[in-house]
């Protein structure tokens, strides 16, 4: 059997480094019609922000309020003129739960937070990579570049870039990695930030997968 974890699910609970990425003040007999709304909602934005520099996705949610933090380093992008962006992805997320035949919480709120080092960010690193593939770009130039881009970060200690399927549309898939610096994937304190995504090209679709090492937290750090 194999011995790969998630480095985002091997750091929850108690470690401490990372939180859950869907919060519910409530859950007892809400549970499945609150994951099924919080599923349909993540997929409806991964389609109407792709291209937009999205690097997470998170919702926080009662009975009656329903708050999604969308973290990008591109706000302008996705808030557009007097909000006018904002507002056409509240209505979305109520056409799409309606559709669903879901309950629709009475109170939508979208918050956008901005990323201030997107270099450091492996949501950021790897929708860069995707919008290079998508230009048609060579994908080693691609990685090459991103990745000593993101070392030249202070914060950032050590990178992996894998990509995979049928690179500069070959008939045969592949995967294809570069790496460098120090990404120690089996210390629990070590703050590891992930994320995949795939680029959508006419010959298929090309997974990306980012690690970006940026150091360890200690307790003092996190309590701090």
């Amino acid at each position: 059997m194999t011995k790969i974890v998630h480095p985002y699910a091997h750091r929850l609970g108690g470690s401490g480094i990372r939180d859950w990425k869907s919060r519910w003040s409530s859950v007892a007999k809400n549970y499945i019609p609150f994951l099924k709304t919080d599923t349909y909602v993540r997929e409806y934005l991964n389609k109407a922000l792709h291209g937009k520099y999205v690097s997470d996705i998170e919702i926080e949610r009662d009975d009656k309020n329903y708050k999604v933090i969308v973290k990008t380093s591109r706000s302008g992008m996705i808030i557009g003129r007097g909000g006018e962006g904002v507002n056409d992805l509240r209505k979305g997320i109520e056409k799409t739960l309606k559709k669903k035949n879901l309950d629709v919480p009475a109170n939508i709120r979208i918050e956008i937070e901005d990323i201030r080092n997107p270099e450091a960010d492996a949501g950021i690193v790897a929708a860069s990579i995707v919008e290079g593939l998508e230009r048609r770009m060579p994908f080693r130039r691609v990685m090459k570049s991103t990745i000593e881009k993101s070392m030249a970060n202070k914060e950032v200690q050590g990178i992996k870039i894998s990509i995979s399927g049928r690179l500069n549309g070959a008939e045969m898939s592949r995967k294809e990695y570069l790496k460098k610096g120090r990404i120690p994937l089996q210390t629990l304190r070590a703050d590891i930030d992930y994320r995949d995504a795939r680029a959508n090209l006419p010959y298929g679709v090309i997974g990306v997968k980012v690690w970006i090492y940026r150091g360890q937290i200690f307790e003092k750090q996190r309590r701090g």
